[in-house]
């Protein structure tokens, strides 16, 4: 087949979906799809199966669910939304979460008066992670989220419109950085939990991760449900399709081994183009065929190769590998763990094709999606 292209597994989703649907079955809590790092809605029937609904992070996000996953929960969040949207949003979604009490003011009437779930996400400034800065919604400046100060504010009617408080701090972590987060809400926001309906965990949580610790996540919910009587919520995004993805290049050309050792290697994919967050994040994604290593930073090893995309822009690095064979042209490079962050951000700079899109069901390929220069161009 011609490269590169997109291969989604639809076995490994469904192994992922199950392990959720033991969180599900094991706590009463409901677990949504988070489609901003995956909306693959070819494999949302098979999502439905196992999870309550999806969450959206604008309004086409929300058409998504309504058309695609019609008998599941919508639930929307934004840092601030449009007057020219909202109409809509109200008409499709179940929940809405708003950002600050200055949203909540302009539109959470109007939301209870549609029927609609009104929360406000809440920031707990709480920050556990390390190494992911971008990505830490409780940094000094964050714009997401009302803290407690702001909070305390708010007047009664606004308080009288909420039916549930939001919180989102996780970037692929495990459920003792939750615990810590959630000590944080207590003290901070506990006062206000009892006349709540539901709380929402977010997303962040590496649930189907081999060294996820369940019976804590567990823990962590059933106390929200035994000492507020809360709902619980969570969404993740990562843990629905975590190493169910993979994308296939070829190498286009081997160059002379660089003053620094390491041997560039194009292929016909991009690290900006085709998996942005490798750059924005940044990491080294693993490649899964032929067998190669990752290089740590900093570390010399001799036979390494640098592979890089086709791009103008110099820093489209995808990684440094040590293969245990050589690299030639012509050769077939699979990267793994490519379902997340990774389709749902391709873009076409420098013109760079799209790649297509297979699903895998039981070592059965199927075409979803392929594209041309059209979409190319109407983009523009």
């Amino acid at each position: 087949m011609n490269t590169p292209y997109f291969v989604i597994d639809a076995d490994r989703l469904e192994a992922n979906l199950k392990v959720l649907r033991g969180v599900m079955d094991h706590t009463g809590c409901k677990i949504l799809l988070a489609q901003k790092c995956f909306s693959c809605y070819g494999l949302y029937p098979l999502i439905s199966k196992y999870l309550c609904g999806a969450t959206a992070s604008g309004l086409f996000e929300a058409r998504l669910c309504h058309d695609e996953m019609p008998t599941g929960e919508n639930h929307i969040f934004s840092p601030a939304f449009d007057e020219r949207d909202i109409d809509e949003i109200l008409s499709i979604c179940d929940h809405i979460v708003f950002n600050s009490p200055r949203q909540l003011s302009l539109y959470g009437k109007r939301a209870k008066e549609a029927g609609l779930e009104v929360g406000l996400r809440i920031n707990p400034e709480c920050s556990t992670q390390v190494g992911h800065a971008i990505y830490d919604p409780c940094a000094p400046g964050s714009r997401l989220g009302t803290r407690l100060s702001e909070f305390q504010q708010m007047t009664s009617q606004q308080l009288d419109l909420l039916d549930g408080l939001h919180f989102h701090t996780l970037c692929e972590q495990n459920s003792d950085d939750l615990k810590t987060t959630l000590d944080a809400v207590e003290e901070k926001f506990g006062k206000y939990l009892n006349r709540m309906k539901w709380i929402n965990f977010g997303g962040g949580h590496h649930i189907t991760r081999e060294d996820y610790d369940i019976p804590c996540l567990e823990q962590c919910i059933r106390r929200m449900q035994r000492e507020y009587g809360l709902e619980v919520y969570l969404e993740p995004g990562e843990a629905v399709a975590l190493n169910a993805g993979e994308l296939h290049c070829k190498v286009l050309e081997v160059q002379a081994q660089g003053n620094d050792g390491v041997t560039n290697v194009i292929v016909d994919t991009s690290a900006a183009c085709h998996m942005p967050d490798v750059i924005e994040m940044p990491y080294t994604p693993p490649v899964i065929t032929p067998q190669a290593y990752i290089v740590p930073d900093g570390k010399q090893i001799e036979g390494a190769y640098r592979l890089g995309g086709p791009t103008c822009l110099s820093g489209d690095i995808i990684g440094i590998y040590q293969f245990t064979e050589a690299v030639h042209e012509g050769d077939e490079v699979v990267f793994g763990d490519m379902a997340i962050y990774s389709m749902v951000k391709t873009n076409t700079f420098n013109g760079m094709p799209l790649p297509k899109i297979y699903i895998r069901r039981d070592k059965n390929l199927t075409l979803w999606k392929q594209f041309c220069y059209e979409d190319f161009k109407s983009r523009i």
